[in-house]
């Protein structure tokens, strides 16, 4: 949904993750610019992966 050098504000939607045919959006916990996304449509995460950083 965001890609590096994005502005976001605490509450966007970062990413949505798909598990068991569920969709989860992942928010921004903070507002900034994104400085780096982790991660691409179609990869694999796992508990505690770092999917986007935010400065």
């Amino acid at each position: 949904m965001v890609s590096a050098g994005a502005q976001v504000s605490a509450g966007d939607v970062l990413v949505i993750l798909e598990s068991m045919k569920m969709e989860i959006p992942v928010e921004a916990p903070v507002a900034g610019a994104v400085s780096a996304v982790n991660v691409q449509e179609g990869s694999v995460v796992q508990e505690g992966d770092v999917i986007a950083v935010i400065e």
